[in-house]
């Protein structure tokens, strides 16, 4: 069956979540309708929350329409934000990287992304164990989770990353490039395991970034275009009260995990509860008390520091410049 057309499924998105709104009770149109244009991964741990809100009407309630724009990889997001084609973005560890060099203003965390990044080899290439890398190809995406994490597999098996050949592309090529023979080990983030897996069934996944939690810990969040953010903060805070709805509907009721399946059909049940598993949830209440003693901006900068220090960029600024910390506060109650 052919896919639908993007304006086709956001459509029916939408119907859904009218219908959603009219079962729990509340008016499908509770206040002016607000377009807003919405880049994201598909990926657990950065759309999960969408998916959630939409089915249940959380965004819908607060007036918010999404125009949604599907993308492979953290930089291709944020190099169409900066093109004026997008309005907001969700992405994952990529957020410390581009809003420090003041590409936008983060205003929402979505979790911690614990064990998303996952290192797979192939034994008939030689490698075995991660001091086989050594010398060896390995490909990923650069300025994201999964480059957090190699970097921290590198540094625990006493490699230095110049000792080995990161091989930079997007994520559907680097796994492309695995597969094909083209590089040793790939670094990637569920759900790219699935096609490693499905392609190759003598690879072998060496570690995830669980094993280095919580120095491979990064934060997966929300950002807008600068000027967006400055004339829109009403908008912000309607699209924060319907993500903390779906956020604490989904750390309530385990059957949010199934209905996820929904959204992802290639992926198996399992597949899904381990990606979700994967990631570290607060209650939106949790989130406040992070947000309002500077943990949050504290983990940003974190991953941050890696981005501008380990990796070789100059010209950030501080995480505090760069993440609007007042708006979820004045959000949530």
């Amino acid at each position: 069956m052919s896919p639908l057309p993007a304006s086709r499924r956001q459509l029916l998105r939408c119907g859904a979540a009218l219908a959603a709104a009219s079962l729990l009770g509340a008016p499908a149109i509770a206040q002016a309708r607000t377009k807003v244009r919405l880049g994201y991964l598909h990926v657990v741990a950065v759309d999960g929350h969408i998916w959630t809100g939409l089915d249940r009407g959380s965004f819908d309630r607060e007036g918010i329409d999404f125009v949604l724009h599907e993308f492979n990889t953290g930089p291709e997001i944020f190099e169409a934000m900066a093109r004026g084609e997008l309005d907001v973005l969700s992405a994952g560890a990529v957020i410390s990287s581009y809003l420090a060099l003041g590409r936008g203003r983060g205003f929402l965390v979505n979790d911690i992304e614990i064990a998303t990044a996952q290192l797979w080899t192939r034994p008939a290439l030689g490698v075995n164990r991660v001091a086989d890398l050594k010398g060896k190809r390995i490909a990923t995406t650069m300025k994201t989770t999964a480059h957090i994490f190699l970097d921290r597999a590198l540094r625990a098996n006493n490699i230095n990353p110049s000792e080995v050949e990161i091989v930079n592309s997007s994520m559907p090529d680097a796994v492309k490039a695995f597969i094909t023979g083209d590089v040793a080990a790939v670094a990637l983030w569920v759900p790219f395991n699935i096609a490693v897996r499905e392609a190759l069934p003598d690879a072998v996944k060496l570690v995830d970034a669980s094993a280095f939690y919580p120095q491979s810990a990064v934060l997966g969040g929300w950002a807008a275009r600068t000027d967006y953010h400055a004339g829109n903060r009403d908008v912000l805070k309607r699209i924060v009260r319907a993500w903390a709805d779906a956020n604490d509907y989904m750390l309530r009721n385990p059957a949010a995990v199934e209905a996820l399946q929904a959204h992802y059909n290639t992926s198996r049940p399992a597949d899904i509860a381990e990606a979700f598993k994967a990631q570290k949830l607060y209650s939106s209440r949790e989130w406040k008390r992070l947000y309002a003693d500077g943990t949050v901006v504290k983990w940003l900068q974190q991953v941050s520091d890696f981005f501008m220090t380990d990796a070789g960029v100059t010209g950030a600024e501080r995480a505090s410049d760069y993440f609007d910390t007042q708006l979820y506060l004045s959000a949530v109650g």
